[in-house]
């Protein structure tokens, strides 16, 4: 039976001011909206993610909440990774090879431009730079989680906020 893996890009966030950290900047209203329709629409495609693990940054841990929330996903149960910031395409895949062999689905929730070189990396698709708010999904046959690597995934689809239908 085929694994999925859910690559988020945080939704749009706050330009980085003056004397702020990178790491605290928070989503726009723009950004939690369009979280919030990517989390519907996922819901409406019947999506339920055994597993949710965001990065520690606010931007990318808000966006997990707020598609989390769509899908009736346990709040308590996002389990946030420090090593997906600044950690590179490598944190991302040290979190997925480390998920329990009964995880079904995932989701990560995380930071341009090692979400775009993961999806890239997994699928050996040219991916291009993922767009704010934007999930790929990967599916992996005949693997367990510490067997995905690279050119191991297929790509499923890929969608960004400004994608989707207008009729939610």
């Amino acid at each position: 039976m085929p694994i999925t893996l859910y690559i988020v890009r945080h939704a749009k966030a706050e330009d980085r001011a003056m004397f702020m950290a990178d790491h605290d900047r928070q989503l726009t209203p723009d950004g939690i909206i369009a979280a919030a329709r990517m989390g519907r629409y996922l819901h409406q495609k019947g999506i339920q993610p055994d597993s949710i693990i965001s990065s520690t940054a606010p931007r990318a841990k808000d966006t997990a909440k707020v598609v989390a929330e769509q899908l009736g996903y346990d709040l308590a149960q996002i389990r946030l990774d420090e090593k997906l910031f600044d950690g590179g395409p490598k944190a991302y895949l040290a979190a997925i090879n480390a998920l329990p062999a009964s995880t079904q689905s995932a989701m990560i929730v995380g930071h341009n431009p090692d979400v775009s070189y993961l999806a890239e990396f997994l699928t050996h698709q040219n991916i291009g730079s993922m767009s704010k708010g934007a999930v790929i999904a990967v599916t992996f046959d005949n693997l367990n989680w510490a067997e995905v690597s690279g050119r191991t995934g297929s790509m499923e689809f890929q969608i960004g906020p400004k994608q989707l239908p207008h009729n939610d």
